[in-house]
């Protein structure tokens, strides 16, 4: 799990949509850690990033994760 430090402004919460099922889920983003998996409230689905994105927010998120908001690279 890759860490790094958040600075500056940026949303905290973004609303999930299971590409499986389509239910939706707000959830408060770890600002210290990428997130992999995310197991679908809805469904039971596992759900992992995209190829190429960082995260499950910048895969199946209205709003990227924190680093990615402020321009650092996430999870390198």
């Amino acid at each position: 799990m890759a860490e790094f430090e958040i600075t500056g402004d940026f949303i905290s919460h973004s609303t999930l949509t299971c590409p499986k099922c389509g239910f939706q889920s707000k959830d408060k983003m770890p600002t210290n850690a990428c997130q992999f998996f995310y197991d679908c409230k809805g469904c039971g689905a596992l759900l992992k990033p995209n190829h190429g994105d960082c995260c499950v927010y910048c895969s199946f998120g209205d709003v990227a994760c924190p680093p990615i908001q402020v321009g650092d690279h996430c999870c390198d």
